[in-house]
């Protein structure tokens, strides 16, 4: 039988891009977008779209069966920063959302899930470098004890119920398609857009603040690497460590003024800081490279000269 894919939170940073790559793979048609709100002009023209709660899980299963759903990508949740403004509502979405479609595929209406963690997970007490795949949890923030939470349901009802849902902990996402949803990392994508359009930037995180980060592209490609992984090969049923990069503001300013040297950049940290002082400065991946061969294409330099080439191109045809 044909694979027919949900989306939920098909609207959001990352659900863009994946959307319309799995669109590529697996046809327009087959690949249900959906969200609370509208997509983009190109999602809504590529294929089928639904306004849908995620965390509805009634609503959820009248989809499921309009279309005959067999994977579901629960991608809907609140993020690090815009979480610590709106707890409860954080954790009624990030925690019923992810219930929700496990007990449907617990009721065997559908046959695999992707749900994505986070470096979140971890908190001030892990090791900060090289943190490794199992290690200190002890996350501090909403979103990060939300995914904790989330990484134990997905563990317990592959465990008890045989549910096949698998997850990453992405670290920091950088995109040039489609603008930030208010996490912690997003200063690395705000960053690019105003060095183009303003020649300067003010940063929420100080200078020497490292983290791990990942070019969307690769992000995708590992999301889509997973879930067409033999599912004996799956190892974590957690989530996955996940890691490409790790940079911090001030480095990746150098590299944007390799081509912008007018660019400058003032450092004016918020609450976000504490968030990121609490969170692991590299990850070890090496069970997602051993287990499903990950590998990652894009590194700090690469990353920095594609998004400003297609930034250029996309203002240039917009001037048109």
């Amino acid at each position: 039988m044909k694979d027919v894919l949900l989306i939920l939170g098909a609207s959001g940073q990352i659900g863009n891009e994946l959307t319309q790559s799995l669109r590529k793979i697996y046809g327009n048609e087959s690949v249900i977008a959906s969200d609370i709100r509208e997509g983009n002009e190109d999602m809504m023209n590529s294929g089928p779209f639904e306004l849908i709660n995620a965390t509805d899980k009634n609503q959820i299963l009248q989809i499921v069966q309009k279309y005959k759903v067999t994977q579901v990508y629960l991608l809907a949740a609140m993020l690090s920063a815009t979480a610590e403004q709106h707890p409860q509502k954080a954790w009624n979405l990030n925690i019923n959302s992810l219930l929700a479609v496990l007990d449907l595929a617990k009721e065997k209406h559908i046959k695999q899930i992707y749900w994505p963690s986070s470096i979140a997970v971890f908190g001030p007490t892990t090791p900060k470098q090289n943190t490794p795949q199992k290690s200190v949890m002890e996350p501090s923030t909403v979103y990060g004890i939300s995914k904790l939470a989330g990484e134990f349901w997905c563990n317990y009802y592959h465990d008890k119920y045989g549910v096949d849902v698998r997850s990453l902990r992405y670290p920091g996402i950088i995109s040039w398609k489609s603008k930030p949803g208010g996490g912690t990392t997003d200063y690395a994508v705000d960053i690019y857009f105003s060095a183009l359009e303003e020649g300067k930037y003010t940063c929420f995180l100080s200078e020497n603040t490292r983290l791990p980060m990942m070019y969307m592209d690769d992000a995708v490609n590992a999301t889509i690497q997973l879930m067409q992984t033999a599912s004996h090969k799956i190892k974590e049923r957690t989530a996955y460590n996940l890691s490409a990069i790790s940079f911090t503001p001030r480095e990746i300013a150098l590299e944007i003024k390799k081509h912008i040297p007018e660019f400058e950049i003032l450092y004016k940290p918020d609450f976000r800081q504490k968030i990121a002082d609490s969170w692991p400065q590299s990850i070890s991946d090496s069970k997602a490279r051993e287990d499903w061969n990950w590998q990652h294409q894009f590194d700090l330099s690469s990353m920095t000269k594609d998004i400003l080439t297609n930034l250029k191109e996309q203002r240039s045809t917009l001037k048109l």
